[in-house]
């Protein structure tokens, strides 16, 4: 048992060591903590309220003093939106990305480690899900369940899974033909101990590199939920920002300040999560580390 924790305690010290000297995952991490601060510290510093409405000349009101980023068409301080919208969109982010890999992971390691007909089955029901067009569907099943903020986070991560499951699948594959398994089903370890035990750790990596990259992708699908309307009003995220922006004709009158910071924002949190999806990546699969 001591042996075991040393090894993990030596393996996860090679990992920091690999990750501090990667420049692009120590500027996604820089970049992501900064987003995480500003979503849980800010609002406790800055807290916004929807129904602050403010007065007719404080409509489009350029940045001062008062208001570094100015107000938006109600008359709102758009920073204090803006770092309310933080806590929304990560969150949404990254519940719906463990939803996606919690079901990814699940269907891929039984598909791939059961084979024949269940791996048949299990695979064309997540082909179903490549094959459809991703907004639409995400569109339907919002409108359908309704615009809540736990439903989209549901919405998106039932409709992002499907990758993932195909991924694990075919590491899965590859892990169940090695020796070890080949041992422990000779000494009579049932199939979900070996799957839980053997299989697992091993998919693991791929998991954990793979849910950084579809936790940019989810942030992108909130926001798109709710530039187009369906998001949810009692919570403004990002998204729902840009699309009042739209709405009220930020752009055509000029006020950038209202339409630039949540579009900066979706990007840098996106562009983070990407880097650290591709450190993370490069540091745990060796093919791509002896490039």
């Amino acid at each position: 048992m001591k042996e075991t924790h040393a090894i993990r305690r030596r393996k996860a010290g090679q990992f920091m060591d690999s990750f501090r000297k990667n420049r692009m995952g120590m500027t996604g991490a820089i970049m992501l903590c900064f987003f995480l601060i500003m979503a849980v510290a800010g609002p406790l510093l800055l807290p916004y309220n929807a129904m602050d409405f403010g007065v007719a000349d404080d409509v489009f009101a350029p940045p001062s003093r008062e208001h570094i980023l100015g107000q938006d068409d109600m008359g709102r301080d758009v920073l204090r939106a803006l770092i309310s919208g933080a806590r929304i969109s990560l969150s949404v982010g990254i519940l719906s990305t463990l939803i996606s890999m919690v079901a990814g992971t699940f269907l891929g390691i039984v598909a791939g480690y059961s084979g024949g007909k269940i791996d048949v089955l299990m695979m064309r029901f997540t082909d179903v899900f490549l094959v459809l067009p991703w907004l639409p569907l995400m569109l339907i099943l919002a409108a359908v369940l309704g615009s809540s903020i736990w439903n989209i986070i549901l919405v998106i991560g039932l409709t992002s899974w499907a990758g993932t499951a195909r991924v694990v699948r075919a590491q899965t594959l590859t892990v169940k033909e090695r020796q070890f398994i080949e041992r422990a089903r000779a000494i009579g370890a049932g199939n979900g101990y070996i799957m839980t035990r053997h299989i697992l750790p091993n998919v693991f990596p791929l998991v954990f590199a793979n849910t950084i990259l579809v936790s940019a992708v989810a942030i992108i699908s909130e926001t798109t939920l709710s530039f187009l309307g369906m998001g949810d009003t009692l919570h403004p995220s990002w998204g729902m920002m840009l699309h009042y922006a739209f709405e009220s004709g930020a752009a055509s009158i000029g006020a950038y300040w209202f339409l630039l910071p949540p579009g900066l924002c979706v990007v840098g949190v996106v562009l983070s999560f990407t880097f650290l999806g591709y450190a993370f990546d490069e540091i745990l699969n060796p093919k791509l580390k002896k490039r």
